[in-house]
C-alpha cells in the first residue's frame, strides 16, 4: 500500500481547498452573466449589420433606377420640346404639321408613364433608404453597449484573473514539501473526480461523496498505518484521516 507522512495528507486538504476555490473562480469566469448579454447583442448585431448591408445595396440599386428613370423622362421631354418648337413656327407641310402634332401626343403619354415609373422609384429609394438608416442606428447604437459591456466583463475577468493567481501563489507555498508521490496521485484523482481528489475521513463519513462507511470499513481504516494512504471504497478518492474539520 503507498504511503505519505500523515502530515503531508492532512496538508493536502488545504490544497484541495485552494484547488477547488481557482476551479470555482475559473467557473465564474467562464459564465459570468454579461457574456450571454454579449453574445446575444453580437447575435443580433450580426443580423442587423447584414441587413445595413443589404439595405445600402438595395438604395445603391434604386439611385441607378431613379437616375435612369430621369434620363429617360428628360429625353422624351427633349424631344417634345423641339417638337413643339417646330409646330410653333409652322415650319413644314401641313400633312407634316399634323404628324407633328401626332407625335407630341404620343410623347405626351409616353411622358405620363415615364414620371409615374420615376415616382415610383423615387417613392421606393426614400422607403429603401429609411430603412438602411434605421439599421445603421441600430447597428451603432448596439455596437456601443456592445463595448460597453466588453469593458465590464474585462474588467471582472481581470478581478477574477487576480484571485486565480493569488491563489496559485498560495497553493505553491503549501505543495512545497508535500510528497511527490501523494501529489501526483492527488492530481490524477482530482482530474478524474470532477476537482475532488483528496477529502477528509469525519464521524465515519467520506465528505467526498458524503458516504458514510460502514463499522467494519472503519474498524479496517483505523488498523492501518498513519502514513498509509488510503482511498474511499465508494468514489476512490484519498481519504484524510485525523484532519479537524
Amino acid at each position: 500500500m503507498p504511503s505519505a507522512p500523515a502530515a503531508d495528507q492532512i496538508r493536502l486538504l488545504d490544497v484541495q481547498d485552494i484547488d477547488l476555490r481557482a476551479q470555482q473562480a475559473r467557473h465564474r469566469r467562464d459564465h459570468l452573466p454579461i457574456l450571454t448579454q454579449i453574445a446575444e447583442l453580437e447575435s443580433r448585431l450580426k443580423d442587423l449589420d447584414e441587413a445595413r448591408v443589404a439595405t445600402a445595396t438595395r438604395v445603391s440599386d434604386l439611385r441607378r433606377a431613379v437616375q435612369k428613370a430621369e434620363d429617360d423622362v428628360q429625353v422624351v421631354r427633349d424631344r417634345a420640346a423641339r417638337d413643339n418648337a417646330r409646330l410653333s413656327a409652322g415650319q413644314g407641310s401641313p400633312k407634316d404639321l399634323q404628324a407633328l402634332q401626332s407625335e407630341l401626343e404620343v410623347l405626351g403619354r409616353r411622358q405620363s408613364a415615364l414620371e409615374e415609373v420615376e415616382l415610383e422609384a423615387m417613392e421606393a429609394l426614400e422607403a429603401a433608404e429609411g430603412e438602411h438608416a434605421s439599421a445603421k442606428e441600430q447597428v451603432d447604437a448596439i455596437t456601443v453597449q456592445v463595448e460597453e459591456l466588453a469593458a465590464e466583463r474585462d474588467a471582472a475577468w481581470a478581478e477574477i484573473d487576480e484571485e486565480i493567481a493569488t491563489l496559485e501563489r498560495d497553493r505553491n507555498l503549501v505543495v512545497d514539501g508535500i510528497d511527490a508521490t501523494l501529489l501526483a496521485l492527488y492530481d490524477k484523482l482530482r482530474a478524474a473526480q470532477g476537482g475532488i481528489g483528496a477529502a477528509a475521513l469525519a464521524q465515519g463519513q467520506c465528505l467526498g461523496c458524503r458516504t458514510v462507511l460502514n463499522p467494519g470499513d472503519l474498524r479496517d481504516i483505523e488498523a492501518k498505518a498513519p502514513d498509509a494512504i488510503v482511498r474511499c471504497e465508494e468514489c476512490g478518492r484519498i481519504l484524510v484521516r485525523g484532519a479537524k474539520r
